[in-house]
């Protein structure tokens, strides 16, 4: 809630430094939680946290009394591309996913429909506390659909990674073209901290490894890798193997989902530095795999959180700590209770998620010494959450369990990237949706068309098996 003393919209326009006043502060770092404390940026990095800070002449103050100040969020692996046909499958099984875009209707889109799912998810991520996004941009066919993704993650205010791949083509082939090297060089020429670049691919079973010759791309251009591994009968052992013994496996690489692998696997994951991006909601419901977190905890593996796709499921990002968090502990209790035990002690934490939202991410990214908590000298990406008229955001007792289990997207207040601030007071600052929902609303309209009204249904609706009734040997009589 504003009073007439608060900072308005257009205060924040230009260079002035802000600080956060009297908030809960999570500083996913040491000292860890600081309660009634404050948060100082200057210029595009955290100045100071503590209590009673003394801030320059002309600071804005943002009064964070009854919220908490937390970095921002890091979604490690999103099809942001995929956001335009929100919901559209809701009820796919994972081969559904595979045969619709793959092999089916992938080749329809255009640019303009890549560019549309991006500034629709860009906008919404930012719009969240998602300050920094992976686009896993798995549909770039050629380098023009990728200047298309890159058009829309800049016209948001947002800090984004493009991962480049090309679903409908081999990564060793497109990877090693002089149109994607000249891409590359004429869009990543310079180190930029608000936009990086990696490659995307996945490596199926081959007796013949091809996917060599992606890594060697990668290295070639110094990219990082991240690739969906561990996917239930699609990307297996293998892989990994070959990966390994081809001494591809190194601290530049993550493992998306990593749901069905072996122990063998995970340790040379472990042993290599790579780290995983765990899709909670995606793994329950696809069948990737178990949810990852439970396994990968006992190599020490680093993990982190993301949402896949909003074709399928939100981009709600204390869903996806609740999801994990959920996750894990009914594996233990099933793990336990199937020996005829109990669980006394929860082992993964609130905490635990919080800093896999945060600090995980920064990790996975090769980010950590910029993004990921409020440490003084970091890049000032910093979320306030609070809303005097939810009952949920009262009281304040567990800091991180509260992120967790009782906050909402409604209650993101304040949203700073890169020291500017793109959201106040539960409203985006310079970032309407018209826009925006109207080249969505084109794009669908158009990949509507493509499929036509009857398949268009068919895929959207696809039919569902009956349950198999079970017998029961019992039944209810009316004595009367």
């Amino acid at each position: 809630m504003t009073t007439p003393d608060s900072p308005r919209a257009e205060d924040f326009d230009g260079d002035r430094p802000v600080v956060f006043r009297n908030g809960t502060v999570i500083t996913v770092d040491t000292p860890g939680v600081l309660e009634g404390a404050d948060v100082l940026i200057i210029g595009d990095t955290i100045r100071a946290v503590g209590h009673s800070l003394e801030v320059p002449e002309g600071t804005l103050e943002i009064d964070a009394t009854g919220g908490i100040v937390m970095p921002g969020m890091i979604d490690t692996h999103r099809h942001m591309w995929q956001t335009a046909l929100r919901g559209y499958g809701g009820d796919w099984a994972l081969s559904q996913y595979f045969v619709f875009y793959y092999l089916t209707w992938g080749h329809v889109f255009r640019p303009e429909d890549i560019y549309a799912g991006n500034l629709l998810s860009a906008l919404e991520s930012v719009d969240q506390g998602i300050t920094t996004t992976l686009d896993w941009s798995h549909a770039l066919r050629t380098p023009e659909y990728g200047e298309a993704a890159l058009q829309a993650m800049r016209e948001i205010p947002g800090r984004f990674v493009l991962a480049y791949g090309n679903y409908l083509g081999a990564p060793w082939e497109w990877s090693n073209t002089p149109e994607f090297r000249d891409f590359v060089v004429r869009n990543f020429n310079a180190p930029d901290d608000m936009m990086g670049l990696q490659l995307a691919f996945d490596v199926p079973d081959d007796p013949e490894f091809q996917a060599a010759g992606a890594f060697q791309a990668a290295r070639d251009l110094d990219l990082r890798v991240t690739t969906h591994a561990g996917v239930f009968g699609v990307t297996t052992d293998m892989a990994i193997g070959q990966m390994y013994d081809g001494g591809w496996m190194t601290d530049k690489l993550t493992y998306v989902h990593a749901a069905s692998l072996s122990d063998d696997s995970y340790q040379k994951i472990a042993a290599t530095g790579g780290t995983v991006s765990v899709s909670t909601e995606s793994e329950q419901s696809a069948g990737q795999g178990y949810p990852s977190t439970w396994r990968v905890r006992k190599f020490g593996i680093p993990t982190s959180l993301s949402m896949d796709t909003s074709v399928w499921w939100s981009a709600d990002f204390f869903s996806a700590m609740r999801s994990t968090l959920s996750a894990f502990r009914s594996r233990d209790h099933l793990e336990s209770q199937a020996l005829g035990e109990a669980v006394n002690v929860n082992r993964l934490r609130a905490e635990d998620v919080v800093y896999q939202a945060t600090m995980g991410g920064a990790h996975t990214l090769g980010m950590a010494d910029r993004l990921g908590s409020l440490t003084p000298g970091k890049k000032a990406d910093v979320v306030l959450l609070k809303n005097d008229e939810s009952p949920a955001m009262t009281p304040i007792l567990n800091p991180y369990a509260h992120v967790v289990y009782q906050v909402g997207t409604a209650d993101v207040h304040t949203v700073v990237v890169n020291g500017k601030v793109v959201k106040y007071d539960g409203k985006r600052i310079g970032m309407p949706l018209a826009p925006v929902r109207d080249k969505v609303a084109a794009s669908v309209e158009y990949v509507r068309s493509e499929l036509g009204e009857a398949a268009w249904e068919e895929w959207m609706h696809p039919q569902i098996p009956l349950d198999e009734e079970i017998p029961n040997p019992y039944t209810y009589q009316d004595e009367d």
